[in-house]
C-alpha cells in the first residue's frame, strides 16, 4: 500500500462515529497498520522509547501500553531490556499483532475513557501513543491512568497540539496538578508525527511527561 491508502485509513478512523467503528476499523487495518504507519515516517515510537529510558532506567518497571495497537513500542522496549509491560487496547486484531512479539506479559482489551481492569497503583509508568487525536480517547481517561498509576510513576504520552485546547486535555491535567495529583515533568518541542503523509503531513503533536505525586 501507498501513502495515499494509510491517508485513506488515517481519514476513516479520525472520522468514525462510534466506538464500535473504530474497533472495527482497527481491526480491520491491523494487517498492515506498521508497514502503512512506517510510509509516513510515523514519530511516535522512537519519541516516547526515548523518554521512557530517560525516566524509568529500570528495566524491571512495570509498563502499560495504554492503545497498543500492534506492539511496536514494546518491541523497541524490549530490545532495550524491559521485561515487565503490558498493553490495553480497544481492537482484538491489534491485540492479536501485540501478541504474536512475544514482549508483552498481559495484553487485554480496554477502552481509555472507560473503567480499566487494574487495581490502584498498577504500573510505575503508562505510555500512550497516537491514542490521544480526533475522534479517539478523550481527556476524562486521564483521571483513571492517574488512579493506576502508582505514586512516583510517571505518565508519558502524546497529544495533538490542536485538541490539547479544543477537547479539554491542558484543563483535564491542569486540574489534576492543582489537585496535586499529578507533577508536569516536560513537554517535547512541537513535532510533525507523520511527515512523510501527503494529507496529515503538517499534523502537529507534543510528547508530555507527567509525574504522579
Amino acid at each position: 500500500m501507498g501513502k495515499d491508502e494509510t491517508d485513506g485509513w488515517l481519514e476513516r478512523v479520525y472520522h468514525a462515529t462510534d466506538r464500535d467503528s473504530l474497533r472495527a476499523m482497527y481491526d480491520s487495518w491491523a494487517e498492515t497498520y506498521d508497514a502503512d504507519l512506517q510510509q509516513v515516517g510515523y514519530l511516535h515510537v522512537p519519541v516516547i522509547t526515548g523518554l521512557v529510558a530517560l525516566h524509568m532506567p529500570s528495566r524491571e518497571a512495570a509498563i502499560l501500553d495504554a492503545g497498543v495497537g500492534t506492539g511496536s513500542i514494546g518491541n523497541v522496549l524490549a530490545l532495550l531490556g524491559y521485561n515487565n509491560l503490558s498493553g490495553i487496547d480497544m481492537s482484538e486484531g491489534m491485540l492479536e499483532k501485540a501478541r504474536a512479539r512475544g514482549c508483552y506479559s498481559d495484553l487485554r482489551q480496554g477502552v481509555l475513557g472507560e473503567p480499566l481492569d487494574f487495581p490502584d497503583g498498577a504500573f510505575d509508568a503508562i505510555l500512550s501513543t497516537g491514542t490521544f487525536t480526533n475522534g479517539h480517547a478523550p481527556a476524562s481517561a486521564f483521571h483513571e491512568l492517574t488512579r493506576i498509576l502508582e505514586p512516583g510513576g510517571f505518565l508519558l504520552f502524546t497529544v495533538g497540539t490542536v485538541i490539547w485546547e479544543e477537547q479539554g486535555f491542558r484543563t483535564v491535567l491542569e486540574n489534576l496538578v492543582r489537585a496535586r495529583k499529578l507533577v508536569a515533568v516536560e513537554a517535547t518541542p512541537m513535532y510533525r508525527p507523520m511527515p512523510f503523509s501527503p494529507a496529515e503531513g503538517d499534523f502537529t503533536t507534543r510528547a508530555h511527561v507527567y509525574r504522579k505525586v
